[in-house]
């Protein structure tokens, strides 16, 4: 017996059913055709199933009037709601939540409603905790995960300042670290003739889905050197069997040059950039530069094209060594 297109379309739905279900959508609807269709009386068609005489009238009574879209369960949700929380109420209620951050018990007092209702409206919103909560703007945190390598890298180019060779002033001392700075090699003096450091700028690469970062370190975060750093990254990662289909970053002038959209062109990347002023969007690389070990101290003897493969738990809070790693997740991605 086949079943119409739109049914089928239904069964492929995910079907939450208590574990002692006697009829499923499917068998509903041989009941039904079998009462209607077939002309089989009501209580043969029951004792058939195993079901009352009740319900087997009530399938058929349904696929009678509705066919067989009306074999699946209706909503048990009410009509009517006369005592439902009006909207004002709620807006009301998440204003003083989002930029107050007041407890339910405060919020009630102030809008005139029982604790248990301002509560249960802040966990309908998601919001009933503040862990959820951007500490910066109040609003709540947006987390999200592509769900493969190479869906997404984001760029970032973190400034750092060189280390004289030895070590700086702040581990062994101003006056050993005087004499670490006149002795490192290769530096410009600047107008009282000391020697200058200089900056490091770590060029980053993260991939959003498994965290794998590539990290390079050159003397400028140019547009040229982005462009080219971006080049590699994609080769180093294409090497392992990701493909870049898009590319995250901030707003900043490398970014936004016709080189880099050129590039990103050439290599078939879609190029993305956040909103102005608004670095958690880029989070991901943001905290990398702020936890990763290889992106906290620069060397003044380190090579201006050093690059080294960098690895990134996938929580960043996480102080464990359970759970897979960034580059199993490249090769074998877990499901979901």
């Amino acid at each position: 017996m086949e079943l119409s297109d739109g049914i089928h379309a239904r069964l492929r739905e995910v079907l939450v059913l208590h574990a002692n279900a006697a009829l499923t959508p499917r068998a509903r609807l041989r009941l039904a055709r079998l009462i209607v269709d077939e002309q089989w009386p009501v209580s043969t068609a029951a004792a058939r199933f195993q079901v009352s005489w009740r319900t087997a009238k009530r399938w058929a009574d349904r696929y009678a009037a509705e066919g067989p879209a009306g074999m699946f369960d209706r909503s048990s949700r009410p009509h009517h709601s006369p005592n439902k929380t009006p909207e004002p109420v709620k807006r009301k209620i998440v204003h003083l939540r989002l930029k107050h951050r007041l407890g339910p018990v405060e919020i009630a007092a102030r809008v005139g409603v029982a604790a248990s209702t301002a509560h249960q409206v802040l966990r309908r919103c998601r919001i009933n905790r503040l862990t959820g909560l951007d500490r910066a703007s109040g609003e709540p945190v947006r987390r999200y995960e592509h769900p493969a390598p190479g869906d997404m890298l984001h760029v970032d180019v973190k400034k750092l300042g060189n280390i004289p060779d030895g070590g700086g002033w702040r581990y062994v001392g101003r006056h050993q670290g005087r004499r670490h700075r006149a002795a490192t090699p290769g530096k410009p003096r600047n107008e009282y003739r000391n020697p200058k450091m200089g900056t490091a700028f770590v060029h980053t690469v993260i991939d959003d889905h498994s965290r794998v970062a590539y990290a390079e370190i050159h003397d400028d975060e140019t547009a040229a050197t982005a462009t080219a750093v971006l080049r590699r990254a994609v080769a180093w990662f294409a090497a392992r069997g990701v493909t870049t289909r898009r590319v995250l970053s901030d707003n900043g002038s490398a970014y936004c040059s016709h080189l880099w959209r050129d590039t990103c062109t050439e290599l078939g990347i879609s190029p993305r950039r956040t909103r102005p002023y608004r670095p958690q969007t880029n989070g991901k690389i943001e905290r990398f530069h702020r936890t990763s070990p290889t992106a906290g101290r620069s060397d003044a003897s380190t090579p201006a094209s050093h690059n080294a493969e960098t690895h990134f738990r996938r929580s960043s809070t996480s102080t464990t060594t359970t759970g897979p790693t960034p580059l199993s997740e490249v090769n074998h991605p877990s499901p979901g």
